[in-house]
């Protein structure tokens, strides 16, 4: 089981962590991002812009460029590469939404409809990809052959995540360790090239840039985990989806994983019942939580995110304090302390 540790040294403890350090701190340059994304947005095809622009205006934290912003203005980067880097993360981020929406069959993202369930599945799909060729072409428009290699890399893994995770999908029987993979290849591959791109841009000795790499894999294993924790837990309003939307779909998430493994005979019936054959009745939810709790499989969940939060965290100590180290740092912590 994973060790406990204290995230918060050194903070002020009154104040609840947030993004807000890490927005003030790239502020202009994401007001360039944001700009640049309407920019590669627009197409004579109306449907491109109006389907893209849905999704990309329902908010978000746009913590996957600011990650870009932020690494690189910890390496004292000064250039305006980042600013297309940003944008093509954010591209490839979303492109990944509007796939996973049509594959989960999701109708609320960020509050609001998913684009699947206004547009259909095919539109969804098509202007998916129409993101994802927009990244492309802003990465050949950096002309680093370095830059294409770590996006085009991280763009083929998260596709592989996501067949992994269709292969997982409703199996009671998935490991921790498979469904970590599944994580590492989905979500935390994308955290772990944003933090990349800001060392090599900035021309950072491969000790830095190994060391954002695993600052960004092991934040975003954190952040996975705290979402599979949420779904069983947050307030709808505040998580912005139906909670329960993993138990509905029978996604074998991490609390699935302990609390099937920790049960008795009836218990994995259920479960298997519940998500394997989708055979669910009214209460089932309610149902499921209360073994989750009973196990201790949420708690635990939580415990294992704080823990590669801890990796986190370590990862930056070859960095000087200063305002972006400072920044980044409390990333994490609201990574683990969030509500949605």
């Amino acid at each position: 089981m994973a060790l406990v540790v204290d995230l918060h040294a050194g903070r002020d403890k009154g104040r609840r962590p947030s993004l807000d350090l890490l927005t003030a701190l790239v502020a202009d340059d994401l007001a360039r991002v944001n700009a640049l994304v309407l920019k590669n947005m627009e197409s004579q095809v109306a449907l491109i812009p109006e389907l893209a622009g849905h999704i990309i205006a329902a908010g978000g934290k746009r913590l996957r460029p600011m990650l870009v912003l932020g690494a690189a203005g910890l390496c004292g980067y000064d250039g305006g590469r980042h600013i297309g880097l940003a944008a093509c993360v954010e591209f490839i981020h979303t492109a990944t939404l509007l796939h996973d929406d049509v594959v989960d069959e999701s109708d609320l993202r960020r509050g609001l409809a998913t684009a699947n369930t206004v547009w259909g599945n095919k539109a969804s799909v098509l202007v998916g990809d129409f993101l994802f060729s927009r990244s492309f072409q802003l990465m050949v428009t950096d002309g680093s052959i370095d830059v294409l290699a770590i996006l085009s890399d991280a763009s083929a893994v998260i596709v592989e995540g996501e067949v992994m995770q269709l292969t997982t999908a409703n199996d009671t029987e998935t490991s921790e360790t498979a469904y970590l993979e599944v994580i590492k290849s989905k979500t935390a591959k994308l955290f772990s090239a944003a933090c990349r791109l800001g060392a090599v841009v900035a021309s950072r000795p491969a000790i830095e840039e190994e060391a954002l790499t695993s600052f960004g894999l092991n934040l975003g294993i954190a952040f996975q985990l705290v979402d599979d924790v949420l779904d069983y837990s947050a307030p709808e309003a505040a998580l912005g989806k139906a909670v329960g939307d993993d138990f509905r779909g029978g996604k074998i998430t991490l609390p699935i994983i302990l609390a099937f493994r920790r049960g008795n005979d009836r218990e994995r019936v259920f479960w298997r019942h519940a998500l394997e054959e989708l055979e669910q009745e009214d209460g089932d939810l309610e149902r499921a939580v209360a073994l989750l709790h009973k196990h201790g499989a949420l708690a635990d969940t939580m415990e294992r995110a704080r823990h590669y939060a801890k990796l986190a965290r370590d990862a930056l100590d070859i960095f000087p304090a200063g305002d972006a180290k400072a920044a980044l740092l409390e990333a994490v912590d609201f990574s683990i302390e969030r509500s949605h």
